[in-house]
């Protein structure tokens, strides 16, 4: 999976999980809630994977 693709699935893990953990809370749903703060984790974990793609195809090119 490229960086790029690793950023946008990051994101949409990460508004998704806001998203569960906003009406879990809504609801006092506590289940929901904790699903939605491991999935907006889960978000930045994937964002974090596409950064460090990109930084190591920049120092790649560079040589």
């Amino acid at each position: 999976m490229g960086e790029f693709s690793d950023k946008i699935k990051g994101n949409a893990n990460e508004a998704a999980g806001n998203l569960k953990q906003d009406i879990g809370d809504a609801t006092d749903n506590r289940q929901m809630e904790q699903e939605g703060f491991e999935q907006e984790r889960k978000g930045e974990a994937q964002q974090l994977r596409g950064e460090l793609k990109e930084d190591a195809k920049k120092t790649v090119d560079r040589m």
